[in-house]
């Protein structure tokens, strides 16, 4: 089971890039042409989120790799406090985004969804366990 979860994780990792890049895109897009309708894009790309969150936290609880004792070891350290607040931080503000752009008015709405997205983007982007940061994780 937990190998399961951790390749359907790390896979759906790039779907929820790809939504984010799609909606963050999307939101720039129709901001500067002044459009005024929702988009689902920035639906799909919270639902992703929330999805990929539920399966992490499955994973945290069951992960050899989260173990507090070992804390002063970069790699426990690392899934154990690092990805996990940075990746709820980005979640966190994926759906202040998307609530915000749901009660705001007008073009502001994409404006607030690209702010919001971005910068979840990047925390993102830096708390993924890329294999080139020598963290025990794979591309997939």
């Amino acid at each position: 089971m937990y190998n399961g979860l951790l390749h359907a994780h790390s896979g759906l990792r790039y779907v929820v890039l790809i939504l984010l890049l799609a909606a963050i895109g999307t939101a720039y897009s129709n901001w500067q042409k002044g459009d005024t309708k929702d988009n689902k894009l920035y639906s799909f790309a919270l639902i992703a989120t929330h999805i990929q969150l539920l399966i992490g936290i499955v994973l945290y609880v069951i992960s050899p790799k989260v173990e507090f004792e070992m804390i002063s070891d970069r790699l426990y350290r690392f899934f154990t406090i690092e990805h996990s607040i940075m990746m709820l931080i980005a979640v966190t503000l994926i759906t202040v985004g998307r609530v915000r752009s749901r009660k705001a008015e007008g073009a502001l709405r994409h404006r607030t969804v690209l702010f919001f997205y971005a910068m979840a983007l990047v925390i993102m982007l830096v708390a993924i366990p890329w294999p080139f940061r020598d963290l025990g994780a794979g591309w997939f």
